[in-house]
């Protein structure tokens, strides 16, 4: 775990001062964004720094498609585009989303009858919209890659159908902007359908812009729906166990191989792999043309996609700076435990509890142990048969930010001993390819402490301070009042003998 990619020195929201706060119901907040490709709608139940999504929709539109031969937005992506965003206001009405953010990006700016196109928008909508210059959509961008992915460091490049947009970023901060009209409806455009001359195109861009030097060797954050594409290519390319694509990775060397091979191939081969969108495939040998040429031009290191973007940034500038602080993973974890424990207040008295068994843990090991015990009671409604593969699957795909997949896989596993015990779990999903042999231990470890503490205890609060654990020498020891020497029944010293074993200890029972 030493070695996880997570993020060591965020800070850690105490489970004891969270478990039981309240929810900051400032909401429903929808935001629609208007692209060249497509015009998106995402209504969020608060405005904090992990809320839930109660609607999330896209059309495809292409109001920016031929925008270049015919110098202006398309009609028939103009008629989608009122009908979606008229849709898009009814389901805002429904959930009562008084606020409402929406914003219009490069086809609508650089249009001729772009705020001829904006006014028809505002009517369909019913709220003002907002044209973003290319510098502000790659900052608000760039936000969203920071709300995602918090110790982001490198390029956060936005792919939208119109342009590129990108910022350096690094501890929480964004650099200076660069946008370039090279998305992939409008690189068709230029082209002219001549996949040589739309690198010839994005090459000479880069080249001028003469600012890329200074993320040489670091990480290509890619947002956008045509590089999202591209992952679900790679991943199934590679039978990826894990079907996540924020944070999913993909070093460079297989980047540019794959870049180069699915930018030669035919609307109808890309059809036929049966992982994108047909109106996809049409754009993404662009999508992949500008990755190549982009990872090329700034010597990037690597590709890590974000799920989080331009809609997650207008989110993120709006919260104030303590909620901007927070970590978005304990967040989730801390509101999924207010949603569907028995006693939330129970998970602080876990993690409190099971301290002295990682009394050398590191900053990335105590916010894993965090989310394991605001995690560690989801499960209680499901069927017993279900309770340790179904909690496992829930914390594997759950929604949440700031974690890499190895992170999530590791809590997840440990949810799942948490329900199993000490049952093994290599083998099942492919997760031995995305934990190692100390990992796989540590997630064992946490399971099975979680698993004592609610043997002892069952979800009561107030119950596991009465019962101390500690290591001495070579032993585990459990420590009991005599008044309460029934509660160390078999099921107890059953699971306390399976811990001490994972430690590689002797387990007692201690009764004074």
């Amino acid at each position: 775990m030493a070695d996880a990619v997570a993020l060591a020195d965020l800070r850690t929201i105490s489970v004891s001062q969270d478990a039981q706060a309240p929810e900051n119901r400032l909401g429903p907040l929808a935001i629609v964004d208007i692209g060249s490709n497509s015009v998106r709608l995402v209504i969020y139940d608060s405005i904090t720094r992990a809320p839930a999504v109660l609607h999330n929709e896209k059309a495809i539109c292409a109001i920016g498609r031929n925008m270049v031969s015919n110098g202006r937005l398309n009609e028939e992506g103009i008629r989608s585009a009122l009908a979606a965003l008229a849709r898009y206001r009814m389901l805002a009405d429904a959930h009562r989303a008084d606020v409402r953010e929406a914003v219009a990006t490069a086809a609508a700016r650089d249009s001729p009858n772009g705020n001829d196109f904006v006014s028809r928008a505002e009517a369909a909508w019913g709220s003002p919209i907002r044209i973003l210059s290319g510098e502000e959509e790659a900052r608000i961008a760039a936000e969203g890659v920071i709300a995602g992915i918090p110790k982001a460091d490198g390029l956060a490049a936005d792919l939208g159908g119109g342009s590129l947009d990108m910022v350096p970023v690094r501890e929480a901060q964004t650099g200076a902007p660069l946008t370039f009209p090279f998305g992939p409806l409008r690189l068709m455009d230029l082209a002219k359908g001549d996949r040589d001359k739309a690198r010839e195109i994005v090459d000479r861009g880069l080249e001028k812009s003469g600012r890329l030097a200074q993320v040489s060797g670091r990480t290509l954050y890619a947002v956008g729906g045509a590089w999202r594409s591209f992952a679900r290519v790679d991943m199934e390319e590679t039978r990826y166990p894990l079907h996540v694509l924020h944070q999913y990775e993909i070093p460079r060397g297989r980047a540019l191989k794959l870049a180069r091979v699915m930018a030669q191939m035919s609307r109808k081969s890309l059809d036929r792999m049966g992982v994108i969108s047909r109106r996809r495939a049409e754009a993404l040998p662009y999508g992949a043309i500008v990755l190549e040429r982009l990872l090329l031009s700034a010597n990037l290191d690597r590709v890590v996609i974000s799920a989080y973007g331009l809609r997650e940034g207008l989110l993120h500038v709006q919260l104030s700076p303590e909620e901007r602080a927070k970590d978005p993973l304990i967040e989730f974890a801390a509101s999924a435990n207010r949603r569907l424990s028995r006693t939330p207040a129970h998970a602080s008295e876990l993690f409190r509890w099971m301290a002295p068994l990682f009394e050398d843990e590191t900053p990335v090991l105590r916010r894993v142990r965090e989310t394991v015990c605001l995690f560690s009671d989801i499960g209680w409604r499901r069927h017993p048969d279900d309770r340790a593969t179904g909690g496992f699957n829930e914390v594997v795909t759950a929604p949440f930010a700031g974690a890499s997949h190895r992170d999530r896989m590791l809590i997840a596993t440990a949810i799942f001993h948490r329900y199993s015990g000490d049952e093994d779990f290599s083998g099942k999903s492919g997760i031995q390819e995305l934990l190692n042999a100390g990992d796989s231990r540590l997630a064992r470890r946490l399971g099975l402490a979680a698993r004592l503490g609610f043997a002892i205890s069952t979800a009561a609060v107030g119950e596991l301070p009465h019962y101390p654990l500690k290591m001495a020498g070579n032993r585990l020891l459990l420590e009991i009042s005599r008044w309460r020497a029934a509660i160390a029944a078999e099921p107890v010293q059953k699971r306390l003998s399976e811990l001490a074993q994972s430690l590689g200890l002797k387990s007692d029972l201690i009764v004074a």
